[in-house]
């Protein structure tokens, strides 16, 4: 079981990266370079294998949708301070 969710994690996160490929196939208004993938890739990855680590080192239900939430919280920010620069961070080129 657990293989299959790992197998689950890496298959999600190429359907999502396909999201934007297909749309820049039919829009100019998409507009990602393979830095965008690679970042949002790793971005997602990383987020699968962080909830995949907390599912199997924490027991108690409550801790895991905790550590679990603020983990997709934090990628959430991460993603919108890259997107649009919601901070005003370096990170997001202001």
């Amino acid at each position: 079981m657990k293989n299959k969710r790992l197998i689950g994690i890496i298959l999600a996160v190429v359907v999502i990266l396909l999201i934007p490929f297909t749309a820049m196939q039919f829009s100019s208004e998409v507009d990602w370079s393979a830095f965008d993938f690679i970042l949002a890739g790793i971005l997602l990855l990383s987020t699968g294998l962080a909830c995949e680590l907390v599912l199997r080192k924490v027991h108690s239900t409550m801790q895991r949708v905790i550590i679990c939430g603020a983990i997709l919280l934090a990628l959430f920010l991460i993603w919108a301070e890259l997107a649009v620069g919601i901070f005003g961070t370096p990170i997001a080129g202001s």
